[in-house]
């Protein structure tokens, strides 16, 4: 896995749930995607932070209203959400 960087281009969905900051119901919070396919059709996968335990983790953007964190809520393991530049 690529280490993370001050470059990298965080975007936004074009849903209200899968803006930059959006925090859902249960305390996740949407961070952006860079263009990396999801696992679900046509999705974006989402970096993800959890607002309760601080994991960080990948989502698709059709499950970023309801999701739960892997570590502290049981929720689903994670996806990538990055890739490599080079």
């Amino acid at each position: 896995m690529p280490t993370e960087g001050v470059d990298w281009d965080w975007r936004s969905g074009e849903g209200a749930t899968v803006q930059i900051e959006y925090t859902n119901e249960n305390g996740q919070r949407c961070r952006g995607h860079r263009g990396v396919a999801g696992t679900d059709h046509l999705q974006f996968a989402y970096k993800v932070e959890c607002t309760r335990c601080g994991y960080v983790y990948g989502s698709n953007g059709t499950d970023m209203h309801a999701r739960t964190c892997p570590v502290c809520q049981a929720g689903a393991a994670g996806i990538p959400y990055w890739k490599s530049d080079s």
